[in-house]
């Protein structure tokens, strides 16, 4: 058996884009402002992740006109909503296992026979 670690998205788990993502399955759906402000983004490192996020089909941008000024409105799609779940369960299993399963606690030198 594979350690969970093996099943990280790379989609997904850069930290910008699970911001993004788990942002979209917490409220549904945000705009761009929403987004950027939210996550402490600039406009152009936001964009290229919505993109990178929008080509592995994890969501969709409908881009509308508000009155005469233009909004872009982002929502997580079902494989999105799958892919983030599954990248938490596979973040908890990893912390599972440093804490539960190893025989040494975690930050105790290798060396340390306790």
């Amino acid at each position: 058996m594979s350690h969970p670690s093996r099943r990280l998205d790379d989609a997904v788990h850069q930290r910008t884009r699970l911001g993004i993502l788990a942002v979209l399955c917490e409220g549904g759906r945000a705009d761009f402002a929403y987004l950027r402000d939210t996550l402490e983004l600039t406009d152009g490192n936001l964009s290229r992740n919505l993109s990178r996020l929008e080509e592995a089909g994890y969501l969709t941008m409908e881009k509308v006109l508000d009155g005469r000024r233009p909004r872009t409105w982002l929502a997580a799609t079902p494989a999105g909503r799958d892919a983030l779940n599954d990248e938490i369960a596979a973040l908890h299993e990893i912390i599972d296992g440093v804490g539960a399963r190893s025989p040494r606690r975690v930050g105790r030198p290798l060396t340390d026979p306790a």
